[in-house]
């Protein structure tokens, strides 16, 4: 049997996984490429069913097309860190979270656990620490998130 990742068989937490192998594929090809040729080369060579219309696709999309504003929003937060200290998984791990934030209804502290949790799996050592300061300043300094997601996304 093949393995799904359609809607109704994927929890918030797996579609957030799958859009941070998303964003990192998507990363490591400078986003020369586009996200529906990763979809497609994810479902064939992993034997996936990923929607290219679903949640997954349309968060990273929405975060590829928003990550110049994203990235505004966060380096001033960074304290005394460089951005290019940041690593690779972390900065993405914090453009998803940040882009859920201001574009999805997700209650804040769904999504900076969500992204703790990211961070434990894909990130360095102790950057969940680091996720979560940074994203706890993002949101104290930010409380007027809006009410609902503006998803006009396009690829």
């Amino acid at each position: 049997m093949e393995p799904s990742v359609q809607k109704e068989n994927v929890s918030r937490r797996d579609i957030r996984g799958i859009v941070f192998h998303i964003l990192y594929t998507l990363d490591s090809f400078e986003y020369t490429i586009g996200t529906d040729e990763v979809v497609a080369s994810f479902n064939k060579e992993f034997e996936l069913s990923i929607d290219p219309e679903g949640d997954a696709v349309m968060m990273a999309r929405g975060i590829v097309q928003h990550r110049t504003e994203l990235d505004t929003r966060l380096v001033p937060l960074f304290a005394n860190w460089r951005p290019e200290r940041i690593g690779t998984c972390t900065h993405l791990i914090l453009l998803m979270a940040t882009w859920e934030y201001f574009f999805d209804t997700t209650p804040s502290t769904v999504i900076i656990n969500e992204a703790i949790e990211l961070a434990k799996n894909f990130s360095e050592k102790d950057a969940y620490k680091f996720v979560n300061g940074v994203l706890d300043e993002l949101f104290k300094t930010n409380p007027d998130r809006p009410s609902s997601a503006s998803t006009e996304i396009t690829e």
